[in-house]
């Protein structure tokens, strides 16, 4: 599934081509891909048919589009897109279809002219859905649609609250990995870049995370950071076509992983081999030798 680093690829891509731009027309082609919207396939199209578009927004592992229409002078409500397993946003020009496109939209921009977005999903796990904006709690005027409005801020947010993050850790008994998967808690970290952070940091993943020192849970909020910064930097994670940007480009951080999907190979710190472990219905990769579990409270 997409994190952090390939949704906000997605973001950056979209923003330029989309900030003024004025939906002409919307076609559904599979209402599936419609999940999380409340009303029927024509409502969808009609409410975003004419709205302009003013920004491009993210947090954690979601992304928007807030909205105006001519009966409000801000925006109230956003286009709201889940990537899901295996969806791409494509910016394209009008005369390009791609397969497997189920939702399209055509947009006039004053600058840069007539575009398409084209929602494409293999698997059908992501979608698209028209939200209202809601307060979001924590910083005054900042608002986020109403799904979004559970997910934590995510460590490259500027507002993202270091030490609530260290107090909530403090009081969790699970594996650090599920706190880090917690999209509660922090958002934006899944299955990848928890792995890569937590070999970065020398902790094991069922280490509990409230035996954690203050030191430790510095340490490891730095390489998550760190570990998203570069993979945003190289344009994500890509392991096969469906992990694009707008231009259908794949990222390359794949080429930098350190544990993720290296099970078998050499640790490139120690030098011992690789494993990885059956964790929640997925696996954890991890060096056995420097991510020891640790049962002393200084851990």
């Amino acid at each position: 599934m997409p994190e952090l680093p390939e949704v906000e690829v997605v973001r950056a891509g979209l923003s330029p081509a989309v900030t003024g731009a004025t939906v002409s027309a919307v076609t559904v082609f599979d209402e599936r891909s419609l999940r999380r919207h409340v009303g029927a396939g024509s409502d969808f199209v009609d409410r975003l048919t004419g709205s302009q578009i003013v920004g491009a927004s993210r947090r954690g592992k979601f992304l928007w589009l807030p909205l105006l229409d001519t009966a409000a002078p801000v925006a109230s409500i956003a286009l709201v897109v889940h990537l899901g397993m295996s969806g791409q946003v494509l910016l394209r020009d009008r005369s390009t279809d791609d397969r497997l496109t189920r939702i399209r939209l055509d947009i006039e921009h004053p600058q840069h002219g007539s575009l398409r977005l084209n929602f494409v999903d293999q698997r059908i796990f992501g979608s698209m859905a028209i939200d209202a904006l809601v307060q979001s709690g924590d910083v005054a005027g900042d608002r986020v649609p109403s799904q979004v409005a559970h997910i934590a801020r995510d460590p490259l947010d500027p507002h993202f609250d270091d030490a609530r993050f260290f107090a909530a850790l403090a009081r969790r008994n699970t594996g650090i990995k599920r706190a880090l998967l917690d999209q509660t808690l922090i958002s934006g970290v899944g299955n990848i870049y928890a792995d890569e952070s937590l070999w970065a940091s020398r902790i094991h993943y069922d280490q509990p995370a409230s035996s954690l020192s203050r030191a430790r849970a510095k340490t490891l909020l730095a390489e998550v950071r760190l570990v998203l910064a570069k993979a945003l930097a190289e344009g994500g994670t890509s392991f096969d076509a469906q992990y694009v940007n707008v231009n259908g480009a794949s990222g390359y951080f794949s080429h930098s992983l350190n544990a993720y999907g290296q099970q078998g190979r050499e640790c490139p710190r120690c030098g011992r081999t690789i494993v990885r472990e059956s964790f929640m219905n997925r696996g954890s990769h991890l060096c056995p030798f420097c991510q020891r579990l640790r049962t002393t409270a200084a851990a």
